[in-house]
């Protein structure tokens, strides 16, 4: 079955819902259609000219990028600038572009979750809170015929998660009444006969994230023409999601050893570091990408060290005279949600008729000398 932007979209927020992203950050589609068909997909960190040009070689459909192609509102698309030459390439080649964002960073298995374990980091919990994530029950009546179809399409958007449990489901038998009216055409019975149908009722819980794509999911795979189904808000505690990672190293070290370990761990030559080289460390905090402003919420945790990007003078003597380590591997190392993004899709679409590549493309903007 040939797939559409909207098929992938819909796997991307299965994974990183667009409502765990920040307010001021601009996720979802950029450019392109909702319709268009996609046979083959590019994943990059950034959106730049070089990127843009791999994937007019590669005839790629569908660019998904980890930072937004489009995060200010623009004034004009002037094709003399880079950013106007990007985007009248994409327009004219039909390639659509999606940006999974600050949703990624703190989706569960995003950004942060994937350099926390580069590193090993044990008891991993969250940095900086952001949402404790709401629950719904959903409730759907289904013939015995289709209850299997329904379950696996409730599994496979993501509902039915409780704690470290999959699948989590309540079943029980029943009988459903209903008279097909005039227009109708019914999976089951006749037009103004009243019908007995022995039916099962299906109830899943469900991430607010997620809900409409598992509403989508269970309405596509029930055979009636209007399923019955219930949406319950729940007063049950969600999960709390956030930036940033804590965790503790299987193995006290010192600094300067540890900071081997990051160089190796993000396949870095560089970075820059604050504190004693000899002093211990256990506790780690991390944070993709531009992180500065954590550096209390890293300390008040307890960090021996925190991770993160792009940190300025001022702020790394805060850090340093408040006796937190600071390592600044640079923005790039978040290129690890390419493997990734690609591993996830592949896994999903299980499909031989959609190609995932990863562009190859070097969007690091520096050089060491």
């Amino acid at each position: 079955m040939t797939k559409t932007n909207l098929d992938i979209f819909r796997l991307m927020e299965e994974w990183a819902p667009l409502n765990l992203a920040y307010e001021w950050d601009n996720v979802g589609l950029q450019i392109g259609s909702y319709t268009n068909s996609v046979k083959k997909i590019m994943v990059t960190l950034d959106v730049l000219e070089s990127v843009v040009d791999e994937a007019i070689d590669n005839d790629i459909d569908l660019i998904i990028a980890h930072h937004p192609l489009l995060f200010k509102p623009i004034k004009e698309v002037n094709i003399d600038t880079p950013h106007g030459r990007i985007i009248h390439k994409l327009i004219q080649h039909n390639i659509s572009v999606y940006a999974s964002h600050t949703n990624l960073d703190i989706a569960n298995g995003g950004v942060n979750d994937m350099l926390a374990d580069l590193l090993n980091l044990q008891s991993q919990d969250v940095l900086v809170e952001t949402k404790t994530e709401k629950l719904f029950k959903i409730s759907v009546s289904v013939p015995k015929s289709h209850k299997n179809d329904v379950l696996e399409a409730f599994n496979n958007s993501g509902a039915g998660h409780i704690g470290d449990y999959s699948n989590c489901t309540f079943q029980i038998e029943g009988q459903g009444t209903f008279k097909p009216l005039e227009g109708t055409a019914p999976h089951i019975g006749t037009q103004n006969e009243l019908e007995i149908v022995d039916e099962i009722k299906v109830e899943t819980i469900v991430q607010e994230g997620i809900l409409a794509n598992v509403v989508h999911a269970m309405i596509e795979a029930h055979p009636y023409e209007e399923a019955a189904y219930d949406i319950f808000p729940l007063h049950n505690q969600g999960e709390v999601l956030g930036l940033g990672r804590m965790g503790t190293l299987d193995k006290q070290t010192d600094l300067e050893t540890f900071c081997k370990q990051v160089k190796y761990a993000f396949d870095i030559s560089h970075m820059r570091i604050t504190g004693d080289l000899t002093k211990k460390i256990n506790k780690v905090a991390i944070l993709g990408g531009s992180g500065e402003k954590y550096i209390n919420a890293a300390k008040q945790k307890g960090a021996d060290v925190y991770i993160t990007g792009d940190m300025t003078f001022h702020t790394a003597q805060t850090a340093w005279q408040m006796g937190l380590s600071l390592i600044d591997p640079g923005h790039y190392i978040e290129k690890v949600m390419k493997k990734a993004t690609k591993q996830y899709l592949d896994d999903r679409l299980q499909s031989n008729t959609v190609e995932v590549m990863i562009s190859e493309s070097n969007t690091e903007p520096f050089q060491f000398i």
